[in-house]
């Protein structure tokens, strides 16, 4: 993974302006691309959808994005016509603020549902905001936190892809080097670099399309091929994470590339070595947001294979994450693999229970339609001692695999949500 940099011709910051009730807390981002950029968005598929949800529907594709705002601590969802016309008038602020058009700002909220946003507020951030935008790291970190809700950290990836002169790729380099605005325009070699933010602690399922979540590069894309490129990423990285089965009204992921590592939109081989690496940032921050489940002690992996088809083996994954009983059991320790092979078997897809495998973080726990003669207490332990959990089911019906992230269910998570608006 690559240090923590933006892409060239962006910058960004996250500032404090009132929204949330914990004093000097950073509630509105502010990402600005120097240049207009391709923009393509992936939606929650919740019929209630918030206000700015329905904004960057109906402003994305396009390729003449300029920025992104964001706010926490209010979700401008079910707020009927004002609620649209305090999205519209935040772009509207944003886009005056930067010297664009408003029509060339998308727009973020997440937080409490049903409440009006304050505006005064957010006006005055949007401009301390403009004021102070940088591409520092320090400016990175506070973007990511600015869209924080009930996250316990902040949640960034980085990566980067360098080409030679005839678009090959040469692999992921772990930095950008100093003169990194220079090597875009070089004749032997350009180097394009993806940058993630995302938030998303709770209110998470599977097929929305994720919690919050900002990717930008310098790449040089065609609209068409960044929004498959998009959809095909989300299916199989933030669809495939769900903590809690709740869909929330304002997932939202966009991606914006700028172009300003210079050359013809990729294609080929170029393309492919980009979609690798975007693959990875988004990877990386669907598993930062499964790991910092509210409340999780644990971080549960479910990988599925041997099915007829990967939406069988999805819908397995997806059964089992979402089994209270084997979230309550990996919270306590305990190897209760009677849970995991249930929650199979009532996910709906056919199979046959006797060639049916189960392993626990590597120990073979089920096996030839009976239990193994595993130790338990070494079983717990694994469990106990290590943050990371991964079930594994082998199925015997066909190629097909899938993984799906999770995490268990403690008591923290019920005091998180039961005092959350209150």
């Amino acid at each position: 993974m690559a240090a923590l940099s933006l892409p060239r011709g962006y910058r960004c910051t996250g500032v404090a302006c009132g929204i949330k009730s914990q004093v000097g807390a950073l509630d509105l981002t502010l990402v600005v691309s120097d240049r207009a950029a391709v923009a393509v968005g992936a939606y929650t598929t919740n019929l209630v959808q918030a206000a700015p949800v329905l904004w960057d529907r109906q402003h994305t594709p396009t390729s003449r994005a300029r920025a992104v705002v964001a706010n926490s601590g209010n979700a401008n969802a079910c707020t009927g016509p004002r609620g649209l016309e305090d999205c519209r008038r935040m772009a509207e602020l944003t886009a005056q603020a930067i010297g664009a058009q408003t029509d060339e700002v998308l727009v973020l909220s997440t937080g409490i549902i049903g409440h009006y946003l304050p505006m005064d507020r957010i006006a005055g951030g949007i401009r301390q905001a403009a004021e102070q935008l940088g591409q520092a790291e320090t400016d990175l970190l506070a973007a990511a936190r600015g869209i924080m809700t009930t996250d316990t950290r902040p949640k960034l990836a980085c990566r980067t892809v360098r080409l030679d002169r005839n678009g090959t790729s040469q692999g992921s380099w772990q930095r950008v080097p100093p003169d990194a605005s220079s090597v875009g325009q070089s004749s032997l070699e350009r180097e394009i670099l993806i940058t993630g933010m995302a938030k998303g602690a709770g209110m998470i399922a599977p097929r929305l399309a994720t919690m919050l979540a900002v990717i930008v590069t310098d790449a040089p894309l065609d609209p068409a091929a960044a929004q498959d490129l998009l959809g095909e990423t989300v299916e199989e990285t933030f669809n495939c994470v769900t903590i809690d089965g709740h869909m929330s009204t304002n997932d939202t992921v966009l991606f914006l590339a700028n172009g300003a590592a210079g050359g013809e939109p990729l294609s080929g081989s170029a393309f492919q070595a980009f979609r690798a690496e975007f693959r990875r940032v988004c990877e990386d921050l669907a598993k930062a947001i499964a790991a910092d489940g509210e409340g999780a002690t644990h971080l549960i992996t479910v990988q599925v294979r041997g099915c007829q088809t990967r939406q069988d083996a999805r819908r397995i994954a997806r059964t089992v994450a979402e089994s209270l009983l084997v979230k309550t059991a990996i919270a306590g320790a305990d190897p209760n693999w009677g849970r995991i092979i249930s929650a199979a078997g009532y996910a709906g897809c056919p199979f046959d229970p006797a060639r049916l495998v189960l392993r626990l973080n590597g120990f073979l726990l089920f096996a030839d339609g009976q239990p193994t003669d595993f130790n338990p207490q070494e079983v717990s332990r694994s469990l106990r001692e290590n943050r990371d959990t991964l079930i594994e089911l082998e199925l015997a019906e066909g190629q097909a695999e899938a993984t799906v992230w999770t995490t268990d269910l403690t008591t923290e998570y019920v005091h998180i949500n039961a005092d959350y608006h209150t």
